[in-house]
Formats: C-alpha cells, structure tokens, sequence
C-alpha cells in the first residue's frame, strides 16, 4: 500500500527561487499528497508565484491538496517549520526549504525506505549548487565532512551515539513520520527544527540515511541556513575562534533533550537516556571552565581521561585542543 506523503514547504523572501523549487516538488515521479506551504512574512511576491506555479500544475492534472500559511511577520526558521508540519494531515512529511530543487525521484525512493524498513526518519546527501543553479564540485556531506563511522553508525541502528557528538542531519533533505510530531513537538527554543527531529527520531525510533544526492542545495548570500566550505584557514579559525557562548548552548540544548526524554517513559531506552545526561554534564562542565587558559587544563584532561572528547564532541579529539587554547 502506498503510504500518502505531505510536503511541508516554508517560504520567505524568495521569489526568485520558488518557482522552480516548487515545480520540482510538483513534478515528482511519485507525486506528494498534500502542500503546506508556511510563509514567514514574505514581501516580495513569494505568495503569488507560489499561486501561480499551483495553478499551472492543476491545469496539467496535478493537484494535491494545497494549504497556504501565510505570516504578517517573520517568526524566524524554526518557528515557521513547526508552523508548518503542524498543519499537515499525512503519515509522512517531507521537509522543504524554498530555494532548493528536488530531484525527480525523490519521494518514491524514500518512501520506499519507510515501507521496506521501518524508518522514523531519513535524510539524504545534497548536490551543491550556486545561485544560478550550477553544480559547485561537492556535496553536503563532504562540505559537513561526514565520515564513514557516522553514516555506518546511521546505516547500524545506533544514529542516536552519532547525533550526540553533532548533527548530520540537514532539514532540506529529510522525510518522516508524521508520529514523531507527537514526541518532538513544541520544539526547544535552544534547537534547530532538523537537529531536534533528527535526535528525537534517533532516541524514540530509528533514522536512515541516503549517502546519495536527492536535492540541489542551492548556496547564495540569502540562505537562511546554508553551509560553509571546510577549509584549512576556515577549521583554524573555529578553533581559535573566542570561547563565546557555544557551550553554554549546547549545554542547554541537551539538559533540554534530557528533560524531553524522561517525559516519554519506556519510549526512550535507559542507556539513551543515561547518556543524554551525561552529555548534557558534559557540555555544562566544558561551558564552566574558565577563562585563564592554565587553569582550564585539569578540567580538560580530566574530561579526556573518561573518554566523553570522543564520545561526546562534535570534533573528538581536536576538541581536546580547542578548550584549550581558544580565547576568552
């Protein structure tokens, strides 16, 4: 049985893109069910290509059902996207951002992956392309330098030790289980739409990965979450970069996480839930040392001795290095 599928669109300023975006999106082999597109305050006729690209598809036989959010004002990325899945009515939910260009076969081959094994989640590389829709010569997982333990650990069953070092998951690429809305939902001011649907799939279900492209990531100077090249220069300065509040937020993020979990009971296994307080520990521990470098030390080699930099970190070992050398 074909399982139907919503697609939960969320637009801004982008009427240059949205378009095409759209007509990708319509165009599909296997055709989505439902439209639920959120706007967050656009004001540059957005609305009305939308409308007209919507038009154009049902005067070709295509016309799933359409439900149009629109926003006096923006809410910002992640408010607009629990806007969005909130209103969808079908068992699987497709993520879209407006800029972005689906490839043709998109959803039937992930929904194949929901009906051959189970999945909760599931996200996929990216081709990158520039502004005019040339591809620029990488992916989304080399840009994010996924390895190949973190997509193996996907492709076992266990995203869940994967995610709490970092996330790999990118909104844009990603289809779901409409249930997981009634754990993830509302989501954590602290978090990021993808990140906390990924690590709530990952806790309470199962989340796959495709290692091949489904989309072209477009990349220009309005993305509203876009990626950043890793280059040499680009890791020395995140390494040096002042301390800031980065750990601070992560810390708070997964208290948060932990706080969620012990809510769903016998949902969650215990040892997920023994280690998202250990991370949730561990961060608040690294967020706490202070500012003179020295005396940062102990902390730092004490956190390494039990071994939460490789298990916890988002860069392992380097993270050893960073704490301590980065500036106050």
């Amino acid at each position: 049985m074909t399982v139907e599928i919503s697609v939960a669109l969320c637009t801004y300023n982008g009427a240059a893109y949205v378009e095409e975006q759209l007509a990708s999106i319509l165009d599909q082999a296997r055709a989505p069910d439902e439209l639920v597109v959120s706007d967050d305050g656009s004001s540059d006729g957005t609305l009305e290509v939308v409308a007209a690209t919507v038009a154009a598809a049902a005067a070709r036989g295509i016309s799933p059902e359409v439900v149009v959010l629109a926003g006096a004002a923006p809410s910002g990325v992640t408010a607009n996207f629990e806007r969005a899945v909130a209103q969808t009515t079908r068992p699987l939910i497709a993520l879209s951002d407006q800029d972005d260009v689906w490839h043709a076969d998109r959803l039937s081959r992930l929904a194949a992956r929901f009906d051959d094994e189970g999945l909760t989640f599931v996200h996929t590389d990216a081709r990158l392309v520039d502004e005019g829709g040339a591809p620029l010569g990488s992916t989304l997982f080399e840009s994010l330098e996924l390895t190949d333990e973190e997509l193996r650990l996907e492709e076992q069953g266990r995203a869940f030790e994967a995610l709490l070092r970092r996330n790999l998951a990118t909104g844009a690429t990603v289809v779901f289980r409409r249930e997981l809305l009634d754990r993830a939902r509302p989501f954590p001011p602290d978090w990021v739409h993808d990140e906390w649907l990924a690590i709530m799939a990952a806790a309470t279900g199962r989340v796959g990965v495709v290692r091949e492209t489904t989309i072209d990531y477009r990349q220009h100077g309005a993305n509203q979450i876009g990626v950043t090249e890793p280059t040499l220069r680009y890791k020395v300065q995140r390494m040096l970069e002042p301390r800031g509040d980065r750990n601070i937020k992560l810390a708070k993020q997964f208290a948060a996480l932990a706080d969620r979990l012990e809510t769903l009971g016998e949902a969650v296994p215990a040892a997920y839930m023994s280690a998202a307080r250990q991370k949730a520990d561990f961060e608040a521990t690294r967020a706490a040392m202070p500012p003179n470098r020295i005396r940062r030390v102990g902390t730092v080699f004490g956190l390494a001795r039990r071994r939460l930099y490789s298990r916890f970190a988002s860069r392992g070992r380097l993270d050893i290095i960073r704490d301590l050398l980065q500036p106050v």
